[in-house]
């Protein structure tokens, strides 16, 4: 039985100590208010030592000499507090007979700390006499300050105006209640020439009580009782609390199981202990616990899931972070919109050149027209009523990750999707969920146009850039045409004459040197132009690029297979075909060949693969920069080759496709129609449509 008591006793001050700190927490993390700061401070350092004084009674005991000065600096931090409330209150300005008595009982508390160590030594030799006497005096200095601490908190209650005394109600009370209780407590003792166990004992319960009528007084007076701490503060406060709990359910158990079994007690408090140690460690580290953690305290103690202020900040911290460092803008925006939603990763699409955004036009205009955020799992329940199966893909329903589509929307225009993964709590998108998200999607919009309307304009200025370059191309032209016309023109009258001979052909070879150098730096960027679309052999075409380089490179054409007609612009596919071949060249070293080779010579498509094991791209490099002009991998290059090619190419009919790992090397794949195939297309298409039946 006394087991029991003792342990439900070290509850109480376990719990009164925790409530304590998570109150001194609250306090300090308040906000500026003026004149009342200094007192929230005092009330959250007095808060702090009493909760180290509980936490000495259940290690050490309510007798030792550190519990007793641990008990008589938490009166002076309640004094202390007691002059703050007094210094913030109207009457601040006659605090001089205050002092005085602040000062008095603060001395008298200082004896009592040095009574204490007296007893200490005492008792180390034994001296009953001096222990009954050094008890006596405890008792008076004990009663002396609780008299002077009450008159004093009675005196800041009643002299009070009618507006401030509603503030002071509660702090007085706890205040009140905790000195009336001493005080009671050492006169007792003082009759006695002891001090009553059962009484000393329970002062754990009175601290539990006064904690509790702070805590009121402190929520009372933030806006009627209504619970506002930040996510943060709330969410470190509700762990804290988790952990008292714990450690009150391990000191009950470990104490429970000692007095079940006295004989193996001490055995089954060690497997206790390494139990709930092991599962302490298992579940707190949880991503998944601290997830559920997170979204309950914001469901049911805050009126508002989010805290608007802190996400934006954040928002705005992602979205802004610039460098070398930063993630791109892209990644920045699926990294932005998963914060905020709690989602682990998410994917962003956006349209291609052609328009397409992995979504058909129906499910592309839904978005545009309803600003809907799409929860993926009511499509896969089936409640999809009113929403087009274009809007999600197949392939998203089937990813189970999947959870949500927030439309990027500009100017009433889709110009990007962002799909978010399941977070690792389960959970159902609410109405506040798609504000937040929609108000987002929005200001994500506006950067992703922006990037475009950057990028636009840079290719601009670089279009300007290649103009003025070719401007001194045109002069250098000029200038020779000048000089063949007067070449011409002095000719007529001068041709006879061998000196004048002599000059035309060095003048003749000068000209052709010049007129040669720039035909070589324009090949590569040469017109559309040719002869038109036709039928022509594609294997015979790539053999004939293949030996322009005979001498400078080894480049190896397809083996000889017979003849694979396609159809199309035959000089315009050789320029694009010079154009990948020479890049290829390019990223290769010396002694590493290029090859051409012919897939599929039979059927609708024929494929051509020029393929290099040079340096290979990057993924990055690839999609953002590959077939964009003016962006080249090699320096000084134009960057217009791939894109160049790329646009010949689709003039045809056909498409341009490229694979490449760095240090590994490239391969461009060309897919071009047939000309049985092309021509099939064709019939089909001049086909009437079939007659209907009535």
């Amino acid at each position: 039985m006394a087991t029991a008591w003792a342990s439900m006793l070290d509850v109480l001050h376990l719990v009164a100590a925790v409530g304590a700190l998570v109150l001194a927490l609250w306090q300090l993390s308040r906000g500026r208010d003026g004149a009342r700061t200094p007192a929230l401070r005092a009330c959250a350092v007095a808060l702090i030592i009493s909760a180290l004084w509980s936490c000495s009674v259940i290690a050490l005991g309510g007798s030792m000499v550190l519990t007793d000065l641990l008990l008589s600096a938490s009166y002076l931090a309640w004094l202390w507090l007691l002059y703050r409330l007094f210094a913030a209150d109207p009457r601040g300005k006659g605090l001089g007979p205050i002092r005085a008595v602040v000062a008095a009982l603060a001395f008298v508390e200082l004896l009592q700390m040095a009574i204490a160590l007296a007893g200490f030594g005492q008792a180390e030799a034994g001296v009953l006499e001096a222990e009954l006497l050094i008890l006596r005096f405890a008792a008076i200095f004990r009663l002396l300050f609780c008299i002077g601490a009450l008159v004093l908190a009675h005196n800041l209650y009643v002299g009070a105006s009618r507006e401030t005394r509603q503030s002071l109600r509660w702090p007085a009370a706890a205040l009140g209640l905790t000195w009336l209780y001493d005080l009671n407590l050492f006169t007792i003792a003082y009759l006695l020439d002891e001090l009553p166990v059962l009484l000393a004992q329970l002062r754990g319960a009175v601290m539990l009580a006064a904690v509790a009528l702070l805590a009121l007084g402190t929520f009372r007076n933030e806006n009627d009782l209504r619970f506002a701490p930040s996510r943060s503060f709330a969410f470190q406060s509700f762990s804290l609390l988790a952990i008292g709990a714990y450690l009150v359910t391990m000191v009950v158990a470990a104490q429970g199981i000692a007095y079940a079994g006295q004989d193996y007690g001490g055995v089954l408090q060690v497997a206790f202990l390494v139990i709930a140690s092991i599962a302490a460690l298992l579940l707190l580290p949880s991503r998944k616990l601290r997830g559920w953690l997170r979204v309950t305290i914001s469901k049911h103690l805050f009126q508002h899931r989010y805290d608007y202020r802190a996400e934006w900040l954040r928002f705005t911290a992602t979205i802004g972070r610039a460098g070398a460092n930063a993630a791109p803008l892209p990644e920045r925006i699926v990294q932005a919109v998963a914060d905020i939603a709690d989602a682990p990763r998410g994917l962003l699409l956006t349209p291609n050149e052609e328009g397409g955004l992995a979504l058909a036009a129906p499910g592309a205009g839904f978005f545009e027209q309803s600003h809907f955020i799409l929860d993926i799992d009511e499509i896969r329940a089936g409640q999809h009523a009113g929403i087009p199966a274009d809007a999600c893909p197949q392939w998203l329903r089937d990813e189970p990750a999947a959870w949500a589509m927030v439309p990027l929307l500009h100017y009433e225009r889709l110009v990007g999707l962002v799909v978010l993964a399941r977070g690792p709590v389960q959970r159902r998108l609410d109405w506040e969920d798609f504000d937040l998200l929609r108000v987002v999607g929005r200001q994500l919009a506006s950067y992703l146009a922006e990037q475009a309307s950057q990028d636009a304009l840079g290719e601009a200025q670089r279009f300007d850039e290649f103009n003025r370059r070719i401007a001194f191309v045109m002069h250098d032209i000029k200038n020779l045409a000048s000089q063949l016309s007067l070449l011409a023109s002095n000719a007529e009258k001068h041709a006879d004459k061998p000196a004048f001979r002599a000059d035309m052909i060095l003048t003749l070879k000068n000209s052709t040197d010049k007129l040669q150098a720039l035909l070589a730096r324009l090949s590569r960027y040469g017109t559309h132009g040719g002869a038109g679309r036709g039928a022509f052999d594609l294997a015979a075409l790539l053999g004939r690029v293949a030996g322009q380089y005979a001498g400078q490179h080894k480049v190896v054409p397809p083996m000889a297979g017979g003849p694979c007609m396609v159809e199309g612009d035959v000089e315009a596919l050789e320029q694009a075909l010079v154009h990948l071949v020479q890049n290829a060249i390019e990223a290769s070293d010396r002694g590493q060949p290029v090859l051409l080779e012919l897939r599929s010579r039979s059927g609708a498509e024929a494929i051509v693969e020029v393929i290099d094991s040079g340096c290979g791209m990057s993924a990055e490099f690839l999609r953002t920069r590959l077939f964009k002009p003016f962006h080249s991998s090699k320096p000084g290059g134009f960057g217009i080759g791939a894109c160049e090619a790329r646009e010949l190419i689709r003039a045809m009919g056909g498409r341009l496709e490229v694979e490449s790992r760095e240090g590994l090397g490239t391969r461009f794949l060309i897919r071009l129609p047939t000309a049985e195939g092309a021509e099939l297309i064709r019939s089909l298409s001049e086909q009437p449509p079939a007659a209907k039946v009535a």
